[in-house]
């Protein structure tokens, strides 16, 4: 009987998480719509969805018209059953973001970054101060956070806490958890901020639809998430994906990591920079922070040979690594994004397409998609926050759950308020 009873509350906590996803992912769905899409049966569904609107974590979201008979309801996850922050530590700026579970932005905050090399404890002040303007400024208690999702560069090494390895910022095992559980008591999950914006993407944006992809995230630095068969794939230690740190040239500049030929130090921005300050045999390029700079640089590639030679350089060499993506894990699509990536794609994506059919397998690419991310510069941000809403969809919506973490760590939260 208890065998039973376990198996039964099994195949219960798998339905709700099923039709949990796909409304949250697809609503607003009629039940009809649930059932196809699920595979369960009509009575499952209605005993399911009755619960998810008792709960509070479902809601009608409007009558479909009909050819006849009485109308379907449509539903969708409650936006307000609780809010999600996410949080992009960049090497320029950390950008803090509030969301209600339809993912709608409610508020942000940012603070700028002045030093190469940002202090941990820097880091987490202005985490700490964007948590509390973010709810300030929507007007709500920070008792209403499902949790927080925080999408960092460099290695996230998970155990009893998260702790960050980031050369290029000379963080050596940074306990970035223990630091922000200190000055602020909510649910945290950590992870590198490419893997963020690659499960923006995959869930909201150019990923959409596909199993196998790649996202590239190039900013000041440089990363990828690999997404094989659907899943984020990690690794032994979750430090797959470091896309900046293979080899484009064997004995090349040198890298902010400390090896020399990176494809970082050919196309992260700060490279680009500094290549177009050595084509011109010094000077400055206009601008306050890098992300000017690279605008500027891009606007001058109409007026200038040797701010067009730089860009098309560098289309050469992120061609180069994209090939070297998809002879590597021959994905469907391969998505650039990052504000730098962005920046550069609008302009470059044809260049970055040609360098790459040249350089990779005839056949893999003629199944891969190169494209741009659609998301814009939010992507890391948007990504973190679902790291809470994905332990909730999979706990079946039950607040009250022990929480697994990104990584499988157990963490219990308190349950949020209601609507």
């Amino acid at each position: 009987m208890a065998l039973e009873r376990t198996t039964n509350r099994t195949v219960r906590l798998r339905n709700r998480a099923a039709l949990l996803s796909k409304l949250f992912l697809e609503g607003p769905l009629t039940r009809q719509d649930l059932a196809r899409g699920t595979g369960l049966s009509q009575p499952a569904v209605s005993n399911v969805v009755a619960d998810l609107i008792a709960g509070g974590l479902v809601v009608g979201a409007g009558a479909l018209e009909s050819d006849g008979g009485r109308p379907s309801m449509s539903l969708r996850v409650a936006p307000r059953f609780a809010l999600v922050a996410g949080v992009d530590v960049g090497e320029t700026r950390v950008r803090v973001e509030l969301f209600d579970l339809s993912m709608a932005l409610l508020a942000s905050a940012d603070y700028p970054i002045d030093a190469a090399r940002p202090d941990p404890a820097t880091v987490v002040r202005h985490i700490v101060a964007g948590l509390a303007a973010v709810t300030d400024r929507a007007g709500v208690p920070r008792s209403e956070l499902l949790g927080v999702g925080v999408g960092v560069s460099g290695v996230v090494v998970q155990d009893h806490e998260a702790v960050v390895y980031a050369q290029t910022l000379g963080w050596d095992g940074v306990p970035l958890e223990r630091m922000i559980r200190a000055e602020v008591d909510v649910p945290l999950h950590i992870d590198n901020g490419a893997k963020t914006q690659g499960q923006a993407e995959m869930w909201f944006g150019a990923g959409r639809g596909a199993r196998h992809a790649v996202f590239a995230l190039v900013g000041s630095g440089v990363g990828a998430t690999v997404v094989s068969d659907g899943a984020t794939y990690r690794g032994v230690a979750s430090s797959a994906g470091e896309w900046g740190h293979t080899t484009l040239v064997y004995g090349g500049r040198a890298c902010r990591c400390g090896a020399r030929g990176c494809l970082e130090a050919y196309v992260g921005a700060e490279a680009i920079i500094e290549r177009y300050r050595e084509a011109r045999r010094g000077g400055t390029v206009p601008g306050a922070d890098e992300e000017s700079q690279i605008n500027a640089l891009l606007a001058a590639a109409d007026r200038s040979a040797t701010a067009r030679r730089v860009l098309d350089e560098t289309a050469a060499y992120l061609g180069a690594g994209v090939a070297n993506l998809i002879n590597l894990f021959n994905p469907e699509r391969v998505v650039l994004g990052g504000w730098a990536g962005l920046a550069l794609g609008s302009r470059l994506l044809p260049e970055i397409r040609a360098a790459a059919r040249e350089q990779a397998l005839r056949k893999p690419f003629e199944q891969a998609r190169i494209e741009l991310g659609q998301l814009g510069v939010d992507a890391v941000a948007l990504g973190a926050a679902t790291l809470p809403v994905a332990q909730l969809l999979a706990a079946g919506g039950d607040p009250h759950a022990v929480d697994q973490g990104v990584h499988g760590r157990v963490v219990r939260r308190a349950a949020p308020s209601t609507p």
